[in-house]
């Protein structure tokens, strides 16, 4: 009996020295952190490769295909060059005073603004209207959305080659006119200076709601059926919850779509090349920025002057961009960003 005190204490001094550090086999989690790399710097480590092995493929395409053109744009726009061979006759500012200077590049950012505009007035009411009536079961639905799908399918290269041979005087627009007896033998210039703004209006539409449509489709989809459900049982009409549930909730997506739009509009270049032909667009008033810069650079040999039109063509579209995303997409992309940091 009087030795068990002192196998106690001997059997807590061996206890002690094993679990706090005495012992060989002893392992302690200060130990454990300085032998080995933490778990979490492995697996962040292994994430940062993974991150840069997906994406670094994608970030050198877009640096050697966007970032590089731009200053490369920049850098010849202040140079008197024809294209060939290194940029030596130095002119400074002088082509962006040419171009600010020019009565026909006004003229081709007021078709491009004008463009630009009727696009979201024209586009949105139809697109919006359309997508109500696909989101809906009804007979020929199918039918329906081929139509509208189809034409934003097609290439602008040949959906411009068409409309090139269909809408002249002598076209075949003009030709089942005058067999179904609609406007007599008046031979329409769908082309010309008083309609052509119009008739590119009507090619716009064509061309690309099926795209608005397919983004207000996918917007509709989000929307909870409970909410009609219980707006139908407080007696609203069909109407009513349209225009109280459907277009507040279908909101977000219509400003990324009219955003998608303007910025389509600043660049647009294809359909009116084709259809109008290059030395008709400023005079039947579809000339844009991106004509005037193709016309005036490489069709006419200044490479210098074209990359400075290209230049204003960017800072511009660019300032559109910040100011739309600044007073319009604000309340959309607020919290989207967040600090990983915090939690």
């Amino acid at each position: 009996m009087s030795e068990t005190p002192r196998a106690t204490s001997a059997l807590e001094s061996s206890l002690d020295s094993t679990t706090v550090g005495g012992g060989a086999d002893s392992v302690s989690p200060s130990t454990a952190v300085v032998a080995g790399r933490p778990p979490r710097a492995r697996a962040s480590w292994r994430e940062r490769l993974e991150i840069t092995l997906l994406s670094g493929p994608a970030i050198v395409v877009f640096v050697a295909f966007v970032i590089l053109p731009v200053f490369a744009a920049v850098y010849y726009g202040f140079y008197r060059w024809k294209g060939y061979g290194p940029p030596t006759d130095f002119i400074g500012l002088h082509n962006y005073k040419v171009i600010l200077g020019d009565p026909e590049f006004h003229r081709a950012v007021l078709h491009t603004f004008e463009i630009a505009g009727l696009s979201l007035l024209i586009q949105g009411p139809i697109a919006i209207l359309l997508a109500l009536l696909l989101n809906r079961e009804m007979r020929g639905r199918s039918i329906i959305r081929i139509l509208v799908f189809v034409p934003w399918v097609v290439s602008e290269v040949i959906a411009g080659t068409g409309l090139s041979l269909m809408l002249p005087v002598n076209g075949a627009i003009n030709a089942l006119l005058t067999n179904m007896h609609v406007f007599g033998h008046v031979q329409v210039q769908w082309l010309g200076p008083h309609l052509a703004l119009w008739t590119l209006m009507a090619i716009l539409t064509w061309k690309y709601l099926g795209f608005a449509v397919i983004l207000l489709m996918a917007g509709l989809q989000n929307i909870p059926e409970e909410l009609y459900e219980a707006a139908s049982i407080d007696g609203a009409s069909y109407w009513q919850m349209q225009r109280n549930i459907t277009l507040p909730l279908l909101g977000p997506t219509i400003r990324i779509w009219a955003f998608l739009s303007i910025i389509g509009a600043l660049q647009l270049f294809d359909l009116p090349w084709i259809v109008w032909g290059e030395f008709n667009l400023d005079r039947d008033g579809v000339s844009t920025m991106a004509t005037y810069m193709a016309h005036y650079g490489p069709r006419t040999g200044l490479y210098g002057y074209g990359n400075a039109v290209a230049v204003v063509l960017f800072v511009i579209s660019l300032i559109v961009a910040l100011f739309y995303q600044r007073f319009v997409l604000r309340r959309d992309i607020s919290g989207s960003v967040t600090d990983g940091g915090k939690r």
